[in-house]
């Protein structure tokens, strides 16, 4: 059933052109509660209240005062604040949040819908929306928004680039900018490492399948998942823009040296097809798993994802 919802969003989310760190709890020592008292330090100096940013529909949102009070409408938007340590500021999640272990314990909003009058009563000082799912949520928002309470949405990313203007962007709207900028840094310089390692390598090809039942799912050019593979020297055999469907006979045709799947089921869907059985990689054994999670949410954990790929394509170079 999660997988079905899973999907179930992904393919909602393609039909509109693309379309898915807290605290332990040891006792802090003296240290790091100095530490935490300069971040904190940070963020006053580093945080401009009032402050304006414009969302991904050209909207304008203004907060006149650092938010206490945070809901995420989606699990990438979550990863982001909960590595921007608002763990304590988050009331409320998707019903499809994931990560980290503290988002599981928030308070469920809704997946596919979104529970108007539960948001209300949580008293948000923001709503972090995504553009992905703005199919169904354009009206919920006009209310929220007649309610008094501010909605940012977030934009679909389709680059690494973009994907870091969003994180400052909920940085500059949480007080965390400081933070943001760190997150941003740390990403680049390990993004920086594993292109630096693929320099040279063959470029293998990869079709990267997003679902098998009952159509074939796949990912395309101009898209995230295609930026990734391209970080680490991987050709993407899929030539078309987007999330698609795709026939049998071009999937076929394509013969990529190497699948790769997002979901364990339909690893078997694959094999055991007879359609494909004479597939290069089908026939080699180059059938293989990669983390859905870390390579379609556009959040902190991207570089995990990437290494995910690059590991199962290049075991010798990015090891295991």
């Amino acid at each position: 059933m999660k997988k079905i919802q899973s999907l179930a969003m992904l393919f909602l989310m393609a039909m509109l052109v693309l379309v898915g760190c807290g605290t332990g709890d040891s006792k802090p020592t003296t240290n790091d509660t100095e530490q935490n008292k300069t971040a904190k330090g940070k963020d006053s100096a580093a945080a401009q209240f009032p402050v304006t940013v414009t969302d991904s529909l050209g909207r304008e949102i203004a907060l006149e005062k650092q938010p206490e009070r945070i809901i995420s409408l989606a699990p990438s938007n979550t990863e982001i604040l909960f590595g921007l340590g608002l763990n304590e500021e988050i009331v409320g999640v998707s019903d499809n949040d994931t990560f980290p272990e503290q988002a599981t314990t928030k308070e469920k909003v809704g997946g596919m819908e979104f529970n108007l009058e539960l948001i209300a009563s949580l008293k948000p000082d923001i709503v972090f929306a995504h553009e992905s799912g703005m199919y169904n949520f354009e009206k919920g928002m006009e209310q929220l928004e007649a309610m008094g309470i501010a909605v940012f949405v977030v934009k679909n990313t389709v680059n690494f680039e973009e994907t870091y203007e969003t994180m400052k962007q909920i940085g500059q709207l949480t007080g965390k900018v400081a933070q943001a900028d760190e997150m941003v840094a740390t990403m680049q310089k390990d993004i920086e490492e594993m292109t630096t390692k693929a320099v040279g390598l063959d470029g293998k090809s990869a079709f990267i399948v997003v679902g098998t039942n009952p159509d074939l799912y796949a990912v395309g050019t101009g898209t995230f998942i295609n930026e990734m593979l391209h970080t680490v020297g991987v050709k993407n055999s899929v030539t078309q823009p987007g999330w698609l469907q795709y026939s049998a006979e071009q999937f076929v045709s394509d013969n990529p040296e190497v699948i790769l799947v997002t979901y364990e089921d339909d690893i078997e869907a694959i094999l055991s097809n007879p359609a494909y059985a004479e597939m290069d990689a089908v026939k080699s054994g180059n059938v293989h798993l990669i983390d859905a999670d870390t390579t379609s949410r556009q959040g902190p954990r991207i570089v995990e994802g990437i290494q995910s790929i690059a590991q199962t394509m290049y075991p010798e170079v990015f090891g295991e």
